[in-house]
């Protein structure tokens, strides 16, 4: 079944169900096999570096899959990275070896990291906290409005602290003081604050379609165990206020979805409503979230929680990604101020 209705071209419907006949056999594929077995190192690079030259609607779809293996964390902020990169600087020498996953880059721009350095042509000064994507990086792509800059991950230069997440994920806290010599500027002015707002909505776009992955797998395990599970002589899928319940998280985890397919859309082709479009989706999935996730843990009980079942990861990175989602009142603002 589809995670996300989508007009798909026909290589895309092939790389759907690549995804899913491989995730058929890897329950939680590590970032080697991403690349080696399904490329997807390369799915948003340049195919004249050797990626797929994949668009917005391509890491949507493929994150959508990734969601409920729990494989999509560090990928997405690399797949938003080369995509990025390589519209920037398509010559770029690095983009082969990122593309066929040999090095790995992330992202650091508002939707990936707490907080932000302070960034401008000549300098970069600060801490960027709680990055995802950036913990096993050899390469920093910085989308910052004022610059758009690319950067080592040298240790010597660059203070790290890694951190493992709460839903099992691992970011970084990384401390600047760069000059002019460590980084290569790729934009600034107006061509930056635009790339930092695109990959801002990219990377919003695409978590939003990964917690759609994830709740609609959350509703599955839920449906399957109304049908199991024992109480009085009868499946408890037979009590009305348990089946209320399963079509309670069925519209919610519905609404979500379309708003998500929306921006996925509206990103993928650029248009002018897209911060409302992101914004309606972040909203709506933020609240989705917790409707399927508490309601999946409370039809399990107790073992909903556990590290026997999956649920208990699915809901937890559910929530990671709601909380990375950010505020509801700073998506109302950006709306508003987009079609001011």
């Amino acid at each position: 079944m589809a995670t996300l209705d989508l007009p798909l071209s026909e290589e895309q419907v092939i790389l759907r169900e690549s995804i899913q006949r491989f995730l058929a056999d890897h329950t939680r594929p590590g970032w080697r096999e991403l690349c080696d077995s399904l490329g997807l190192g390369g799915l948003a690079a340049p195919e004249a570096a050797g990626g797929f030259g994949g668009g917005a609607l391509d890491i949507a779809l493929a994150i959508a899959e990734l969601g409920p293996a729990l494989a999509g964390a560090d990928w997405l902020s690399h797949a938003a990275a080369t995509m990025l990169l390589g519209a920037a600087a398509p010559d770029h020498p690095a983009l082969p070896a990122l593309a066929s996953g040999e090095r790995r880059i992330a992202t650091i721009s508002a939707a990936t990291a707490a907080s932000m350095p302070v960034c401008d042509p000549a300098m970069v000064r600060g801490s960027a906290t709680l990055v995802s994507g950036a913990a096993e990086a050899a390469l920093l792509l910085l989308a910052d409005p004022d610059a758009l800059l690319l950067v080592a991950a040298d240790h010597d230069k660059i203070e790290q602290r890694h951190r493992i997440m709460h839903d099992g994920s691992v970011s970084a806290d990384l401390v600047f003081a760069l000059k002019p010599d460590d980084m290569l500027l790729l934009a600034s002015g107006d061509q930056a604050a635009r790339a930092a707002d695109f990959i801002t909505d990219l990377i919003l776009a695409a978590r939003c379609a990964e917690a759609v992955g994830l709740m609609q797998r959350m509703i599955g395990d839920s449906v399957d165990y109304l049908g199991q599970r024992q109480q009085f002589g009868t499946a408890i899928g037979r009590f009305q206020v348990l089946r209320h319940r399963a079509a309670d998280m069925q519209l919610a985890m519905m609404k979500a979805a379309a708003l998500t397919e929306e921006a996925i859309l509206a990103v993928d082709a650029d248009r002018a409503d897209r911060a409302a479009a992101v914004g309606a989706a972040c909203i709506e999935v933020a609240d989705a979230v917790r409707i399927v996730g508490e309601s999946a843990v409370q039809i399990h009980g107790a073992m909903g929680l556990t590290e026997e079942l999956s649920l208990g990861g699915h809901f937890k990175r559910a929530l990671a990604i709601a909380a990375g989602l950010g505020p509801r009142a700073g998506h109302l603002a950006r709306a508003v101020s987009a079609v001011a």
